[in-house]
C-alpha cells in the first residue's frame, strides 16, 4: 500500500511528517512525527520524534489538517524512508542489502536464481 506522505509546517511553527488521510470530508495527518533540527559541529541534523514526545513514545498521533499552514512540495527521500521505518518499526532494505542475502544462506540457495524456484524445493 502506498501512503501519501506529507511534510508540513503547523500554525505553531512545528515541522511535521505524516500520512495524509481523508475520510468523510475530514483531512488528517496520521502517524504524525515532529521533525526537529539539532545543531552539530558539522552543521544541522534532523531528529524525528513522536508528536507527543517525551510523554508519548509511539508515532501514532493524528493531526487535523486545518492546523497546517504550509505543505512542502518535496520530501527528501532519506527523510521519507526514515519516517516509514520509524512509523512501521521495520527497516527498509536497499538493493545492496538484498544482494548480500545470498551470502547469508550458507550456500543453501546455490543454483537458485529465482526466489519462487527456491520455495519449490
Amino acid at each position: 500500500m502506498a501512503y501519501d506522505i506529507r511534510l508540513v509546517k503547523l500554525v505553531n511553527g512545528e515541522m511535521i511528517i505524516g500520512k495524509y488521510v481523508e475520510k468523510d470530508g475530514q483531512a488528517n495527518l496520521e502517524d504524525a512525527a515532529v521533525l526537529q533540527t539539532v545543531p552539530t559541529e558539522q552543521g544541522v541534523q534532523m531528529m524525528l520524534l513522536p508528536f507527543g514526545y517525551p510523554f508519548d513514545n509511539e508515532i501514532d498521533a493524528v493531526i487535523d489538517y486545518k492546523h497546517v499552514i504550509y505543505q512542502y512540495k518535496k520530501i527528501p527521500v532519506d527523510l521519507e524512508k526514515k519516517y516509514l521505518e520509524a512509523a512501521s518499526g521495520l527497516a527498509m532494505a536497499g538493493a545492496r542489502d538484498l544482494s548480500s542475502l545470498q551470502n547469508m544462506t550458507g550456500g543453501a540457495t546455490q543454483g537458485v536464481s529465482d526466489f519462487a524456484e527456491m520455495l519449490k524445493r
